[in-house]
């Protein structure tokens, strides 16, 4: 689902882009990214779990701390 909408928000971000309208372009650029960022921690964490040695593949601090799974 990342993916799609990552791919999705990047083409529209282009077109707008290009067409002029650089608000909504830029709005959804940085949607594009911020769902980029989802899928590159997902992936991160899916190999760690896989592997069982989470040693070598440890995200960042600060991108751990904005995508936190909330406790119950």
């Amino acid at each position: 689902m990342c993916l799609i909408i990552t791919i999705v928000m990047l083409i529209l971000s282009i077109q707008n882009l290009i067409n002029g309208y650089y608000n909504m372009g830029v709005l959804q650029l940085i949607i594009a990214l911020g769902f980029a960022l989802m899928l590159w921690r997902n992936i991160q964490i899916t190999r760690c779990e896989r592997d069982g040695n989470c040693e070598g593949c440890r995200l960042p601090s600060w991108l751990s701390k904005w995508f936190k799974k909330k406790e119950k």
